[in-house]
């Protein structure tokens, strides 16, 4: 149905966009530019910001690393595997492919961004294993679930201001969730992508004689030859089971007490806790684990270079003031009404220079709380309106993309064409119900 406006943009982007590699660069450069142009930060200056500021991210770094590996490792053992076949069966169709991807991908970033982001990359994988289905449309419909993660319930501004202690508590109090993520105007929000989105990427699908289908033999793995030998020692203690059950028991023991007995939410540490534990139980012996890591292993290698290059670009943003400077261009014509549509328009363009949204907060709320007090507008509101501005973008930003494109093996120009549409009408969709309901 769409296909008249994606085959241009597919086209156009598969053209010209690079690899997300010299994008980070291209980008690094423009910023470094912008920054020395328009605040008072000399070169030598902004060039010290960008290299102090490239080691910020490691832990993070490492902690996607670990998303990606260790959600790929427990979607390859036997259990997982038959379960995501088996929920594929429930799609018949292309059509209906893509529509079971989208909603399954945007239930799991409702509970948390990584778990939705590997849950909806292999679940794509288990359908396309089974369904002739653009390859494209169906990696980009798993990623477009990612756009509701700031408004459920791991999203770190919601979060951030509803916890004591909170950077800006002396200027809003501590605002429970009830005013953000289960407010009437995000619930509406969330509804309303739970219906048109799966609908947009359906449309979006291309006629069959110009679908891209996969390979189905590159999606799985050949299996590993048996060793026809007596085992040594060693080798039979790698080969048993014990340890890995002992060990995956062990954090399963402590992830019930954490739940439970703490009261403890989901974060990105218990994800990953998660994902690497049942995997380690599950896969059992040594053996087969270090062989499922080897598998996933090697789609790691775009986030370990990539990383340091995002933290210095908004290391650059934050220490020259950039980001102030285009926050507060966009509060300065607003009004009480229009502040949440502004501050999302600002923090969706910040958003793809500071790709992290507590980060993103950080930088954003000095500038949208004083103005949201003057003007008297819904603080909640606004703060939310932060928050779905920087998942928005997020849907052309390359650097969330990372670990979905590792696990289904494309590049960024294969699906960023279809995302472009995605964002055009999302943004569309956010704005109406930020300004109107």
């Amino acid at each position: 149905m769409l296909n008249k406006i994606t085959r241009p943009l597919s086209r156009l982007v598969e053209q010209y966009l690079p690899d997300p590699f010299v994008f980070v660069t291209l980008l690094t450069l423009f910023v470094m530019t912008m920054a020395i142009i328009f605040t008072p930060a000399t070169p030598i200056e902004t060039v010290q910001f960008w290299g102090r500021g490239l080691w910020s991210l490691l832990t993070f770094a490492m902690q996607m690393l670990l998303v990606l590996i260790a959600g790929f490792m427990l979607a390859n053992t036997r259990v997982c595997a038959k379960l995501l076949n088996g929920l594929a069966t429930f799609a018949k169709t292309p059509s209906q492919a893509i529509i079971l991807v989208t909603l399954v991908s945007m239930f799991a970033s409702w509970l948390n961004w990584g778990f939705g982001l590997v849950v909806g990359a292999l679940f794509a994988k288990a359908l396309a294993n089974k369904i002739a289905v653009d390859y494209r449309v169906l990696i980009a419909s798993a990623y477009s679930g990612f756009i509701v993660w700031h408004g459920g319930l791991a999203g770190s501004v919601p979060l951030t201001i509803a916890s004591s202690g909170h950077f800006a508590e002396s200027q809003i109090g501590i605002l429970s969730t009830s005013d953000t993520i289960f407010s009437y105007f995000n619930l509406v929000l969330l509804f309303t992508m739970l219906i048109i989105l799966p609908l947009l990427n359906r449309a979006m699908l291309p006629p069959e004689s110009e679908q891209v289908l996969v390979d189905k033999e590159s999606l799985t793995e050949p299996p590993t030859a048996a060793r026809n030998r007596i085992l040594t020692p060693a080798e039979k203690l790698e080969e048993h089971p014990i340890l890995g059950i002992l060990i995956g028991l062990l954090g399963c023991g402590y992830l019930i007490h954490y739940f439970v007995v703490q009261g403890g939410g989901l974060n990105l540490n218990i994800v990953i806790a998660i994902f690497l534990f049942l995997a380690i139980l599950l896969h059992g012996s040594a053996t087969n684990i270090l062989q499922s890591l080897q598998q996933a292993i090697k789609g790691g290698a775009g986030i370990v270079i990539q990383f340091p290059f995002y933290a210095g670009i908004m290391a650059i943003m934050v220490n020259t003031g950039l980001a102030e400077q285009i926050s507060a261009g966009f509060v300065s014509i607003s009004n009480a009404q229009s502040l949440p549509f502004w501050s999302f328009l600002s923090a969706g363009l910040v958003n793809i220079f500071v790709p992290s949204g507590g980060g993103q907060w950080a930088v954003q709320a000095p500038i949208v709380i004083p103005a949201a007090q003057a003007l008297e507008a819904d603080i909640a509101r606004v703060a939310m309106a932060v928050a779905w501005g920087d998942a928005w973008t997020n849907l052309i930003q390359p650097f969330w993309a990372l670990p979905v494109l590792a696990i289904a093996g494309l590049k960024a120009r294969d699906i960023m064409g279809f995302c472009l549409l995605q964002l055009v009408v999302t943004g569309t969709i956010i704005a109406a119900v930020l300004s109107f309901v």
